[in-house]
């Protein structure tokens, strides 16, 4: 217990501070308009798209002339990655002005900023928004952003019993397993592969020794499990590592940079070509090869910029000598950042840079295709291999029913430009900062201890069941923090996918100013009759925390029961619907945050 306590105030002592910096040298002009739009509950805001830009900074003043910018109830970077937003939180009958600067780097001041706009919420009573669905025009195809999932370190597939009747290695095994069957997933990004709980490196007498048994074991359990591993090469085994008194976390994960850089590479080219004699050239050269984890944090890199740079440097040279063929990247940095100069290293030695890699949390992933592009690297894969809805452990965000629109719109927004968002984590079975202390903790996991599914798992299950061929929608009224999505299925089956939140944290519990009643009309329908149904995920729909006293910490065997028959999707049949001309409509009540998908079959 102490040393999780240890650790728990070690990581919030250090876990703003960076390594070192980084300073894009890229300006940027403001956007040349700003149009504030008042609504129920929000002001609206549209500006114009800067070219070059990975995201923009929202300026506030409020009714005492204070400016500040928006932190969305404490991102972990503030701008936001579209041309638009909904400012939530607001109070009603008060005044404010806005302004709007784009920005290259999450670090960087805006140059300038927009003409100030000025607005306040409507203060009505909303008209139902109207969601039109062209079910006979495809518009695209559904891109599966979700076939990543993060995971704590995979050596816990080795423990066994927790204390409280779990047992750890087979309940994250399953929870592995069913993030590949029920959400689609295809890779497992987990920390800490070299870490000392696998036996990686030993050293006797001066001599160094290789065994890598014991990624063999937990990389056979991923494999059997259908998914495959995005290799994030850390940390530092005892053995090679500068400082191993430098350490992160309950399981003392070493952070330092290595004491022979040669070893270090010999290590990876090592690891590397067991990896190829074990499982198959053919199999690794899938495998992204990501450098490390958040070195721009002092807390996971006790080195400089530049000592991660040689980091990166030796690894790439090491996996290109056990084959061209094999992936690297990096930096796996947190909140954005990094990105650039690590594709500006790059451009520079002539280092691979074949996948970028970086993390935020509380917000929606910024556009990192300017940086790349400046730095000739533009169209390789982005994987924001960490991301979620909020960073802070035991944070009160985490379990939430907010998580689940939260993500719908993250994959919304992200869709063409990047090529996988690993929400962090996949289960509760999660020692960073200690064991879990209770079952709902407001732990990272999609799933709890026990495997149930929280909130946030179902939207990514109903995001997994949608079908390939994205439909025409529109949608209007007092529409604006409402989304949705229409896909078809090869039988013809309809899926629109429809939801109601915010990234502002600050109304994780709801504001009824932001309730809505969608009216939902669809044409272009070619059967003759359907069944109908919806599914809701939302304060009393799809929300297992719900079913558990607040003051229990774990279940009797007889909760555990009743738990276990509430962990399912809460969905209703509607009337047939038998459309007319091709067209039907169905009304449903929307609050915030919410998610509801309306299920039409054919008959």
């Amino acid at each position: 217990m102490t040393d999780s306590i240890d650790a728990r105030t070690d990581w919030e002592n250090r876990i703003a501070y960076r390594s070192d910096s980084f300073d894009t040298n890229v300006a940027l002009p403001p956007p040349g308009t700003l149009v504030a739009t008042s609504g129920a509950g929000y002001v609206f805001l549209r500006w114009d798209r800067v070219e070059g830009a990975a995201g923009y900074l929202i300026e506030m003043t409020g009714p005492d002339g204070e400016r500040s910018i928006l932190h969305h109830g404490g991102s972990d970077v503030p701008a936001v990655p579209d041309n638009s937003f909904a400012v939530t939180g607001l109070s009603d009958g008060v005044g404010y002005s806005f302004r709007v600067g784009a920005i290259a780097d999450p670090r960087a001041n805006p140059e300038g900023w927009s003409p100030a706009a000025a607005a306040a919420t409507s203060g009505v009573v909303p008209e139902p928004v109207s969601l039109f669905v062209a079910a006979g025009t495809e518009v695209g195809r559904t891109q599966r952003l979700w076939n990543m999932v993060g995971s704590e370190r995979l050596s816990q597939l080795l423990i066994g019993e927790d204390g409280n009747g779990h047992d750890i290695g087979a309940e994250f095994y399953e929870s592995l397993k069913r993030a590949h069957d029920d959400l689609d997933a295809r890779w497992v990004r987990a920390h800490a592969i070299f870490h000392d709980d696998l036996e990686v490196v030993t050293r006797s007498n001066g001599v160094l020794t290789f065994n890598f048994s014991k990624i063999h074991t937990v990389y056979d359990m991923v494999l059997e499990a259908g998914l495959r591993p995005v290799v994030e090469l850390s940390f530092m085994p005892r053995a090679l590592a500068s400082d191993p008194e430098k350490t992160v976390f309950t399981y003392k994960a070493i952070v330092s940079p290595p004491s022979d850089w040669e070893e270090w590479y010999l290590l990876v080219r090592s690891f590397a070509a067991d990896l190829v004699e074990r499982y198959g050239l053919a199999e690794v050269a899938t495998w992204p090869f990501e450098v490390w984890n958040e070195p721009n944090l002092d807390v996971f890199w006790s080195g400089s910029k530049e000592d991660y740079l040689r980091l990166y440097g030796e690894t790439a040279r090491a996996l290109k000598a056990v084959d061209a063929s094999l992936k690297v990247g990096g930096p796996s940095s947190a909140a954005s950042e990094w990105v650039e100069a690590l594709a500006s290293y790059a451009e520079e030695t002539g280092v691979p840079l074949d996948f970028a890699t970086t993390h935020t949390y509380g917000n929606l992933p910024l556009d990192m295709r300017p940086a790349l592009d400046r730095h000739g690297f533009a169209g390789i894969p982005i994987y924001w291999t960490e991301w979620g809805v909020g960073s802070t452990h035991f944070g009160p965000v985490n379990d939430a029913v907010t998580g689940a629109p939260f993500i719908l719109t993250g994959y919304e927004s992200s869709g063409g430009r990047i090529d996988a968002l690993a929400y962090w984590v996949v289960s509760d079975h999660f020692e960073e900062l200690g064991r879990p202390p209770r079952l709902f903790h407001n732990g990272f996991g999609l799933l709890s201890v026990g495997n149930l599914r929280k909130p946030r798992y179902w939207a990514v299950h109903l995001a997994a069941r949608q079908g390939d061929r994205v439909l025409k929608t529109s949608l209007s009224g007092d529409s604006h923090t409402v989304h949705a999505n229409a896909t078809s299925h090869d039988d013809g089956t309809l899926d629109l996918l429809v939801w109601n939140g915010t990234i502002n944290t600050d109304v994780m519990g709801g504001d009824p100013r932001l309730n809505r009643v969608v009216s939902v009309n669809i044409s272009g329908l070619a059967a003759k009759r359907y069944t109908a149904e919806v599914t809701r995920i939302d304060a009393g729909h799809s929300n297992i925390v719900r079913y558990l006293d607040d003051a229990a910490l774990w279940p009797t065997k007889e909760e555990w029961e009743g738990l276990r028959a509430h962990d399912h999707l809460d969905t209703e049949v509607l009337p047939d619907l038998q459309p007319v001309d091709g067209t039907a409509a169905v009304e449903v009540f929307l609050p915030q945050p919410g998610v509801a998908r309306l299920r039409l079959k054919q008959l």
